[in-house]
């Protein structure tokens, strides 16, 4: 057997379990073949961006049994595949995880690593707030986009904090970022140039919904409706009210908020956000400036 038979059987096996976009994946991969590839690689501690050059590899009976392990690990407890590799990747860069963070896959990453940001900033562009910072992935991605930037990364949680130092101190990162540990924005000192922030915004019907690997969660990092709430907006309602406050003059938020855009509007009619372009298209991540909060507020 091949390296890519093992995992063509393998996708196969998890198509066969009821895996599926809708009912699986969306934490890393899309597919069952990307999320086969990703376990059989992982394990074999094979390259994980070059199949192609060990696709005819062929694999042992003992490589297949490792494998079938993973495989049959990630089938029986619908754990996400990176917790069960304690290893996530966002745009080319690796970043460990475990169950006290969510799976890291904000799309505002990609804005950070094709300059759609640049535009709105400059030499006036010297401190960033990474809110709800969770395994510290895009403070660690920003502070490689903007070297000349110092990084604030807060979180509530003291777990995920723990998380984001393990990423700083890996990427070496530590004179760069200082980790806060901040309901919202009470214990952020500001004022900033850049706020990024992917809340937890998922709405209620949305929650109950989740299949058991996004279940498997931390609820506190996804669900937007801790304070009572059900369309998912309470910390975005929290966010905005406070901003304009701890955002410089010519500041900007970039706030993401996945499948909330209907809910947003409703929460928000007078504000009229510029929505970027994303892999999941242009309704998912927004600027606002500090001159549109101030005038919302």
């Amino acid at each position: 057997m091949t390296l890519i038979e093992l995992i063509e059987a393998s996708a196969a096996q998890l198509e066969a379990a009821g895996l599926s976009f809708e009912n699986g994946f969306g934490q890393g991969t899309t597919n069952a073949f990307d999320e086969a590839a990703w376990l059989v690689l992982w394990q074999l501690g094979l390259p994980l961006d070059d199949l192609d050059s060990v696709s005819n590899r062929p694999v042992s009976d003992s490589e297949r049994a490792q494998a079938a392990t993973l495989l049959g690990a990630r089938i029986a407890t619908r754990q996400p595949a990176a917790y069960l590799t304690h290893e996530a990747w966002l745009m080319g860069v690796a970043f460990y995880v475990d169950e006290r963070v969510i799976i890291p896959r904000s799309l505002i990453a990609e804005l950070l690593v094709d300059a759609s940001i640049d535009p709105w900033l400059g030499e006036h562009t010297l401190r960033m707030l990474d809110l709800c910072t969770g395994n510290g992935s895009l403070a660690v991605l920003a502070a490689m986009a903007y070297p000349e930037v110092s990084i604030d990364a807060a979180d509530i949680s003291p777990d995920a904090l723990a998380v984001a130092r393990i990423n700083i101190d890996r990427h070496a990162l530590a004179s760069r970022i200082c980790l806060i540990e901040s309901d919202g924005l009470a214990a952020c000192p500001g004022r900033y140039d850049l706020i990024l922030c992917n809340p937890p915004y998922v709405n209620a019907a949305s929650m109950a919904a989740l299949p058991p690997e996004f279940k498997a969660e931390p609820a506190l990092a996804l669900a937007g409706n801790m304070h009572g709430g059900s369309d998912g907006m309470d910390f975005v309602r929290l966010l905005l009210a406070g901003a304009a406050a701890q955002m410089n003059e010519n500041a900007v938020l970039v706030l993401e908020i996945g499948n909330e855009k209907s809910h947003f509007g409703r929460a928000f009619p007078a504000l009229k956000p510029l929505w970027f372009e994303t892999s999941a298209g242009g309704d998912q991540v927004m600027l606002l400036t500090r001159e549109q909060l101030v005038g919302a507020g």
